[in-house]
């Protein structure tokens, strides 16, 4: 283990484990993610590898053949994935956001059904909110579902799904008016499908297509894609938790969790930059010596190390909270804000450290600074954050009176 980043307090199991994640990256995926990146390939190796390894079900509870793990673990697994390369972490973060939301609001028989599937890797998870015209306006979503017999039938068109054609189940937010009176808030008529498909692109399954790829500026290897539902007929038994109206509030519990996933991969993302960096300025000579002689360098390499040191605490206090059963969102928000942010700014650091070469698509460092945007707008943008941050104070800090 490096000396920055340390967490204090992990059982020996907690430590195994992440000892075992890290020498998987260092050696099967390290050594290929640039690669696999710039051909913007899906890692299929590293996919089954990690399936072997149990990480899948890592937070499953063993009852269902998971590991029955923390947020604490798991959230230290996804930073040392992300070390390696971030769109790994993505094909985890949204298997686990599905089967997290199975675990905590899924009917028995939906966890029975699901979740030893979910731990074994044998289905892979997707989650759907956001849709063309919108993005962190979830409550003006227009795709619905309506009752028909013993199914719902679903139309509409969403956007930005991380594992669209790899994942089987997708976990899709509709908005269902049945029982529902007008003049409801939209978030109370919001219910949450359990899709179930092939893997693949094209339609899928009768009423639901997957287009192609979306193409990105980073966050390659991963699918991202739009969802269209045509007619797509879902058995009532499929609604999360068996109550419709509960969706949003399923949905935002997912996403709480997975903001911690998203400042992990923030952290894991800034320790590489920050490897890379350190690395590449004691390699460099001007002027007669090591780069990393000159104060400036130094400077560079002392924000850079703190930043990664804070974001990383933050990480483990909001998981932590999570874990102990207390309300978490104004950690978790504050977590994915800095440790986001951070990132950006421990990348772009590194990123002066090579001068011209990090320009090229030879250094490491170039795929690192295509991939660092995405997570300041994934699982909610800085501005959200912020908002979510500062209701949270106001909550708190309200004067009595």
């Amino acid at each position: 283990m490096t000396r920055l980043a340390q967490t204090e307090g992990l059982t020996d199991i907690q430590r195994e484990i992440l000892s075992t994640v890290r020498d998987f990256v260092d050696k099967e995926i390290l050594p290929v993610a640039t690669e696999l990146e710039h051909r913007d390939e899906y890692p299929s190796q590293i996919v089954e590898g990690l399936k072997e390894l149990g990480v899948f079900g890592l937070m499953i509870p063993e009852e269902y053949g998971g590991l029955g793990e923390s947020l604490l673990t798991y959230a230290l697994t996804v930073e040392e994935i992300a070390r390696g390369w971030m769109s790994v972490s993505g094909i985890i973060n949204t298997h686990f956001i599905v089967a997290y939301m199975l675990k905590q609001h899924g009917t028995k028989e939906q966890k029975d059904y699901f979740l030893p599937k979910m731990a074994a890797g044998e289905i892979r998870g997707a989650f759907s909110m956001s849709e063309p015209a919108l993005g962190s306006d979830v409550s003006a979503i227009s795709s619905k579902g309506v009752r028909d017999g013993d199914d719902y039938v679903l139309n509409g068109q969403k956007m930005w799904l991380t594992n669209g054609g790899s994942s089987t189940l997708v976990a899709v937010l509709c908005r269902t008016d049945e029982g529902h009176p007008e003049g409801t808030a939209p978030h109370k008529s919001m219910t949450t499908f359990l899709v179930e498909k092939e893997a693949g692109f094209g339609e899928v399954r009768p009423g639901l297509t997957i287009p192609g790829k979306i193409d990105k500026m980073g966050y390659k290897g991963v699918d991202t894609t739009e969802l269209i539902m045509d007619g797509l007929r879902i058995p009532a038994d499929r609604v999360l938790g068996g109550t419709t109206g509960r969706g949003f509030y399923h949905m935002m519990d997912g996403v709480e969790v997975g903001r911690v996933n998203v400042a992990a991969r923030g952290c894991g993302v800034a320790q590489r930059a920050f490897e890379l960096g350190v690395s590449y300025a004691q390699q460099r000579h001007t002027f007669g010596k090591p780069i990393a002689q000159h104060q400036a360098i130094q400077f560079k390499l002392a924000e850079m190390a703190t930043k990664v040191e804070a974001a990383h605490a933050m990480m483990v206090n909001a998981a932590r909270k999570k874990d102990s059963g207390q309300r978490n969102d104004l950690e978790a928000g504050m977590a994915k804000y800095l440790a986001s942010e951070y990132c950006k700014e421990v990348v772009e650091d590194a990123f002066r450290i090579h001068g011209g070469y990090g320009f090229s698509k030879e250094y490491e460092i170039e795929r690192l600074y295509r991939e660092a945007p995405m997570l300041l707008i994934g699982e909610g943008t800085a501005e959200i954050q912020k908002m979510i941050i500062g209701r949270r104070l106001l909550e708190e800090y309200r004067i009595q009176g």
